[in-house]
């Protein structure tokens, strides 16, 4: 399975579990614009990883990245946000930079690092944990609610 749609159905999968655990009242009462601010949130929390999965899967200039992004997840996030994104990755060593003055526009091409499969692991297992332990946490939750007391005779 590709990088790109593994990140994608793992984010497809996180909104899912946390919708899943707001109560089905509450999951009804929120709005479209409530949904998409959510989606939003976890996406740009989520910036790093997004980044690191789409240049480790191939290399890409800034442009397909931000397109990628915007295909993928569905939230723009433009030039003034995601340049200085790369430049921060770059400067943490998470990625390596090279212009490809071959193309017909010269472009900065972004790849991956050894640093930066080594974080992406650890952010995608660190996810999973927190997932699991919320689901785990729902799980107990609803299993309290549920028990019955039997009345004690006398």
């Amino acid at each position: 399975m590709s990088e790109v749609l593994y990140a994608r159905l793992w984010i497809r999968d996180t909104y899912d579990n946390i919708a899943m655990m707001l109560s089905k009242k509450a999951k009804n009462k929120m709005s479209n614009n409530y949904q998409k601010e959510i989606q939003t949130k976890l996406t740009k929390g989520l910036l790093d990883m997004i980044v690191l999965q789409l240049i480790g899967h191939q290399s890409m200039h800034g442009y397909q990245i931000i397109t990628k992004i915007r295909k993928t997840f569905g939230i723009y996030f433009g030039p003034s946000t995601v340049y200085p994104f790369l430049a921060n990755l770059e400067k943490k060593g998470y990625i390596n930079s090279e212009w490809n003055l071959t193309a017909e526009k010269p472009r900065k091409i972004f790849t991956i690092t050894a640093a930066g499969k080594t974080m992406l692991k650890f952010t995608e297992d660190s996810l999973g944990l927190i997932c699991r332990t919320m689901h785990s946490v729902e799980n107990a939750a609803a299993a309290t609610s549920t028990v019955e007391i039997a009345p004690v005779a006398h």
